[in-house]
């Protein structure tokens, strides 16, 4: 093996261990103390299932829901449906409210009051530009059910009509949800009990979600607010080492990533947080729940499948219990983001609404303080230029430009070691196959000439970062999806 070939097995052995020391030092595991208490706290809840049926919404399959503090049951989504009917029948299938904003469209289903019919207007499955547009939410009953809810669950001890993924919300005649008008669902449950749902949506993807109680009886109502993220069906992936899709979310600053596999393979997860997002990503999109920041909330990552085709992942969340006084009303807010995971709209939710560390529903990696500006570098030029192709050719030369003299030194290592190559070639006759007085011969050379073999390998270990992270950029934000380059 020539020492060309040697540097080179040794620059992937270091740029390895720069990764793996990247993993240790700076991705440190859960504290043993803290993952016992979590163990034990899960322990302690599959210890506490009811017996009886599960209030709310009716879990799949014949097993109850665990139970939340206080003994609320947690929201499980519905048993998928057959899926005879196309997406179009299925929304057809029950009234509903339009949504219509410059970046979505859709409509907000009465039944059960989902918001569980979003496309979105500025994308396209392809770079035809007459193919259909890219649809990220379905309802329950469609191929590919992926919807969003929220509500209230009452304690299993409770006999409060609280409304559920049948319930029929009531509209005003003519209503449509749009930047300008947000859309108000009310539901009576003929007890006492008076719901009222108000939805708004921002011009881009964020739904501000205000769920109230007004109790009109004699006695205080303890109600539980919740909501999910659900998806039925196992969703095509990328099925990239360097790309997370699947169940997301931060609590508590500690970002949780769950592969679709490994979710259906590991018992759910489960989070006890006051701050923090969740919900389901795939490469460009997004559906995310954020509870109403401040309030304690355990946040539940889980997934169940009986048979191939009938998987069901959901990221929920079940919050602290609101007791409801006579003649008193009480009002739970939260966001729903179901859309496309452009930076700029992203950061801004992050800095607006003060959603923690939302920045990373997009797959920034490892090398996050890389990944970043370099995104910024490559979108400062693009409107510069005007074109993403001549942005990455600008970033690619200025980046050589400052590793310059790391190269150089590089290229003067390995100068230095070819000239030694004759040299190199009569100790090896001279030695034959005593390697022991070859390599004492070699590093009696090397200190001589004043050449560390190793030198020339360290500034190409030093780039490899640099360039991980413009391919990382580049292969996982939107903004240059089906960018052209020129001609």
């Amino acid at each position: 093996m020539d020492d060309n070939n040697r540097n080179f097995i040794l620059a992937i052995v270091l740029s390895m261990a720069v990764l793996f020391a990247w993993q240790y030092f700076f991705v440190p595991p859960k504290p043993a103390e803290e993952a016992g208490k979590e163990t034990a706290q899960q322990e302690q809840q599959q210890q506490q299932r009811p017996s009886q049926a599960t209030p709310g919404p009716q879990a799949p399959g014949a097993e109850s829901s665990a139970p939340a503090p206080g003994g609320a049951a947690r929201p499980e989504p519905s048993a998928p449906q057959a899926t005879t009917l196309s997406r179009e029948e299925a929304i057809a299938a029950s009234p509903r409210v339009p949504i219509d904003t410059p970046s979505i469209k859709g409509s907000i289903n009465l039944k059960g009051a989902r918001i569980d019919d979003v496309v979105l207007k500025k994308y396209r499955e392809t770079v035809d530009p007459t193919s259909p547009n890219v649809v990220l939410l379905s309802p329950s009953g469609a191929p590919d059910a992926y919807y969003s809810e929220q509500g209230w669950v009452a304690g299993t001890e409770s006999k409060v009509d609280v409304p559920g993924p049948d319930t029929l919300w009531q509209a005003a005649q003519g209503a449509t949800l749009t930047p300008q008008s947000p859309l108000t669902l009310t539901y009576d449950d003929g007890n006492g009990l008076l719901f009222k749902r108000t939805v708004a949506v921002d011009e881009n993807y964020m739904f501000t979600v205000t769920d109230a109680v007004e109790n009109k009886g004699s006695e205080p109502v303890t109600l539980y607010p919740f909501g999910l993220v659900s998806r039925h069906g196992f969703p095509h992936t990328q099925s990239y080492y360097i790309l997370h899709e699947g169940l997301i979310g931060v609590a508590n600053g500690s970002l949780e990533q769950i592969t679709y596999k490994k979710a259906l393979d590991k018992e759910p997860l489960t989070v006890k947080a006051d701050s923090g997002w969740l919900g389901i990503t795939d490469k460009y999109w997004a559906a995310v729940i954020v509870p109403e920041e401040g309030k304690t909330f355990d946040a539940r990552f889980a997934a169940t499948s009986s048979t191939p085709g009938d998987e069901r992942f959901q990221s929920d969340y079940l919050m602290a219990p609101v007791t409801v006084a006579p003649n008193s009303t009480a009002e739970v807010k939260s966001h729903v983001f179901a859309g496309a995971k452009e930076v700029n709209v992203v950061d801004s939710y992050e800095t607006k609404l003060g959603i923690p560390k939302f920045d990373l529903l997009i797959d920034w990696g490892w090398f996050y303080f890389l990944t970043k500006p370099m995104f910024f570098a490559l979108d400062y030029f693009y409107k510069l230029v005007g074109n993403f192709g001549l942005a990455i050719l600008i970033v690619t030369f200025i980046i050589k430009l400052v590793l310059f003299p790391l190269a150089n030194k590089s290229y003067v290592s390995m100068s230095k070691m070819k000239k030694l190559q004759p040299e190199m070639a009569r100790l090896k006759e001279r030695f034959g196959d005593d390697r022991m007085r070859m390599q004492q011969a070699m590093m009696e050379m090397y200190k001589k000439e004043k050449v560390n073999p190793a030198s020339g390998c360290l500034p190409i270990v030093v780039q490899i970062p640099v360039f991980f992270s413009l391919y990382k950029v580049l292969f996982v934000t939107i903004e240059m999806r089906h960018a052209p380059f020129f001609g």
